[in-house]
Order: C-alpha cells, then sequence, then structure tokens
C-alpha cells in the first residue's frame, strides 16, 4: 500500500522542503486544529508558531502533504499538552484526544481545514435560532451557563440540554457529511 514516490506528479519532491513554503502551506491548519480541540484564539497563536519553531528546529523528512500536515498536528497536540501542564490555564475541553482523532478523520488530505469549516457551517445554519444563539453565546463570547439562561428565558439546566442536543445534531451532520470517527 506504499505510494511509489519517485514517479510522483504533484511536483513534491520527499526530503525537499523549503520552510516558508512549508508554513503558508500548513500554518492555518495547525492554528484552526488548535482551535477545533479548545485552544483560546491567542494561545492557538502561541503554540501553532512554536510548532513551527520546533520542526525548524529538528528537521525532518516529508513524505507528503498528508503525512506533514498529520506530523504538525502531532507537535501542536503535544506542545498544547505541555502548555497545559505547566501552567493548567487551558480550558481545553476533557475531549480533546476524542476531538482530534475527529479533526484528524475529518480534515483529510485538506492541509488548511477548510473543508470541515465548511461543512460545519452548513451543519450550524440547520440549527434552530435558539440552539444557534445558545453555542455562540457559549463559544464565542464565553457566557456562563447562567447568562445564556437568563438570555434564553430558560432553565440553567435547559442551556444544558439544548446545547447537548445541539452538539450532537452538529456531530451527526459532519459524520453524514464528512464521514463517521470510530470512537
Amino acid at each position: 500500500m506504499h505510494e511509489d514516490l519517485t514517479n510522483r506528479s504533484d511536483g513534491f519532491e520527499p526530503g525537499s522542503w523549503d520552510p516558508e513554503k512549508l508554513i503558508a502551506e500548513h500554518y492555518l491548519g495547525v492554528w484552526r486544529y488548535l482551535k477545533a480541540i479548545g485552544c483560546p484564539i491567542h494561545l492557538a497563536d502561541d503554540l501553532a508558531q512554536e510548532t513551527f519553531v520546533a520542526v525548524l528546529r529538528k528537521p525532518f523528512e516529508l513524505l507528503n502533504p498528508q503525512a506533514t500536515s498529520s506530523y504538525l498536528r502531532r507537535v501542536a497536540f503535544h506542545l498544547m499538552l505541555e502548555y497545559k501542564r505547566k501552567f493548567g490555564t487551558i480550558g481545553l475541553t476533557d475531549q480533546a484526544e476524542i476531538l482530534d482523532r475527529y479533526w484528524t478523520r475529518w480534515a483529510g488530505s485538506d492541509v488548511s481545514g477548510d473543508r470541515v469549516l465548511d461543512a460545519l457551517g452548513e451543519c450550524f445554519q440547520r440549527l434552530t435560532a435558539r440552539a444557534q444563539k445558545s453555542l455562540k453565546m457559549r463559544f464565542e463570547e464565553r457566557a456562563s451557563r447562567e447568562q445564556i439562561a437568563a438570555d434564553l428565558q430558560i432553565s440553567q439546566n435547559g442551556v444544558k440540554n439544548l446545547q447537548q442536543r445541539a452538539k450532537a445534531q452538529l456531530r451527526q451532520c459532519l459524520e453524514e457529511k464528512l464521514g463517521a470517527v470510530d470512537r
């Protein structure tokens, strides 16, 4: 199942790489990946940069764009875990590893993550206005469950149930669009 890398038509030569091109092609995908697994924007910025610094300090052999993207995500993931162990200030979801599996499966060969974000946008539009508002308040505005409950005029438990249902609908929609992920 190994690809013959000597007769490629995409101009990619294993082992040869340009740092500027590497960053230009993969930075956005690494940043989006970090955001997808729960990093705040400022930390995703820092860790994405640190990922490339770490990789450029110890060059590796490129095999293909998808393998390179996977390697960069692994480096970013470990840098994030190291940061969390050191400072403990990341409000990461306890499901970062599950989200990592989803991102890896759904992004596939799309190193930028555009395919996942496009599908997520379409799936988000399928949610009720109330569910959309609840998730936006939680994840964009970082509002508490109490604040969301007051704004939507429902109980805090109602917010929890609404968000759980909305996230389940998003997951199901994304699985339909991008493929199921083994848990």
